[in-house]
């Protein structure tokens, strides 16, 4: 669908010149604008203050080399990236994703997401995203350690507790925060709150591993008893099978739905019978195993090669927590046609344009990203609190505040879409929550 408004219409042309080759990013703008369009109308003051230029642009952009040795001891090198989006409301904040498809457009993408995203949470945190085309799956300890190290040996000279805080992401767990802590603070010759996601004896928070999937639910139970239903006696597939899957699959069961597949890069299993969570636990966050392994503990269960396939088993309510545009067209009319009334994002933009058009064809309850997986970087940001605080809150504490953050979030989304007249439309209400907040930090603080 083209932009109406020939303002935004123009500028996304100035950005798609700008930034060739860079399809993801394009795609986040393209959404975002589209949803903007009503508040370009309505809002000429933002217009003439340049604040729609201003935020597609990046504040800065920093591309680093990153060299390691590997346990043979040869040198390898890696391409390092962080973009500080945007500052208006906070230092900036977002994840380091670790993964062979990392490229500038993938963090560009990302970090723009991470605006909004943050912006909605109500906590004090701007927008930016890091990250390399290094891949820690079938590397030692050790090589991971040591390419952590070189990776913080440059990026230390660009973060700090009141500047950018970066967090996890794919590829980055607990183990990799904590060697990047570590060479942080053997460099800097100090302890702050510049990482999120830390161990628990070293300024971690509770409930932070849970916190994307458990607010994913969060989001999805508010968007549910808004339209009259609930997680109760629903039939959910989740793809996934990493933090954020795992621990939506938990919150969901606990809902009361019962979830029937889950997936990782190379392939999915279906139980009928109900996801085995502990089974999972065990093969990902012990092993490190694939999920294929489950079939040794259910048989009775099924396993299919390659990951499209997830979206073809019937379900009530759908929540793709794996990666970027893993849901497209022709799985959403699948979706529809198997009865799925309800889709709500784990990962980080995982519907195409495509997809989206579908859901909204089949009035079909969607929750985009940006609101609906704030959960996680809500949770970060309470840890940054934690930190400067000097103090370690209990996981009910910290569970019960990132609940009130994710019914917040739904209540702006759900109010902006019917001020702007788009009632029901929670990515437009999303954008527009999230897009706004920024905007007036924006103008008040001048041109810059």
């Amino acid at each position: 669908m083209a932009l109406k408004n020939q303002y935004l219409a123009d500028l996304l042309e100035t950005v798609k010149k700008r930034n060739p080759g860079e399809p993801e990013f394009i795609q986040a703008v393209t959404e975002v604008f589209m949803s903007l369009e009503p508040v370009a109308e309505k809002r000429p003051d933002l217009v003439e203050a340049g604040v729609f230029e201003r935020i597609v642009e990046p504040e800065r952009q920093i591309i680093f080399r990153v060299p390691w040795v590997d346990d043979n001891g040869v040198c390898r090198v890696n391409r390092g990236f962080r973009i500080q989006f945007n500052s208006a409301i906070g230092p900036y904040k977002g994840g380091i994703r670790l993964h062979p498809s990392v490229y500038l457009g993938i963090i560009k993408f990302l970090g723009f997401e991470q605006i909004f995203k943050n912006s909605l949470t109500t906590l004090p945190m701007g927008g930016g995203k890091g990250g390399s085309d290094f891949d820690p799956k079938g590397k030692s300890d050790g090589e991971v350690m040591r390419f952590c190290q070189s990776f913080m040996t440059e990026l230390c000279k660009h973060i700090g507790p009141d500047t950018d805080v970066p967090a996890g992401d794919i590829g980055t767990g607990a183990r990799e925060i904590g060697y990047m802590f570590g060479q942080y603070k053997r460099i800097r010759n100090e302890f702050t709150g510049v990482l999120t996601g830390k161990g628990l004896t070293f300024g971690g928070s509770l409930a932070r591993t849970q916190a994307t999937g458990y607010g994913l639910c969060y989001f999805a139970n508010e968007m549910l008893k808004a339209n009259g239903k609930s997680f109760e006696g629903q039939t959910v597939v989740i793809s996934g099978s990493g933090n954020v899957a795992i621990y939506a699959t938990e919150k969901a069961t606990e809902l009361g739905a019962k979830v029937v597949a889950m997936s990782d890069s190379n392939g999915y299993i279906y139980d009928e019978n109900g996801i085995d969570l502990a089974v999972v636990k065990q093969l990902k966050e012990v092993e490190r195993k694939r999920i294929k392994e489950y079939l040794n503990f259910h048989p009775e269960a099924k396993y299919t090669e390659g990951c499209k396939g997830i979206w073809t088993i019937p379900c009530d309510i759908a929540l793709p927590c794996a990666t970027q545009n893993e849901v497209d067209g022709e799985s959403a009319k699948t979706l529809a046609a198997n009865g799925c009334y309800a889709l709500c994002e784990g990962a980080n933009m995982p519907s195409t344009p495509e997809a989206i058009d579908v859901y909204f064809e089949n009035n079909m309850l969607y929750g985009p990203a940006k609101a609906a997986n704030a959960g996680g970087v809500a949770v970060s940001g309470l840890e940054m609190s934690q930190n400067s605080e000097r103090l370690s809150w209990t996981f009910e504490d910290v569970d019960n505040r990132l609940k009130g953050i994710m019914k917040e979030i739904f209540k702006s989304c759900d109010e902006a879409s019917k001020e702007y007249g788009m009632e029901g439309n929670y990515m437009a209400g999303a954008n527009i929550a999230g897009f706004l907040k920024v905007a007036e930090a924006m103008k008040a603080q001048g041109c810059v």
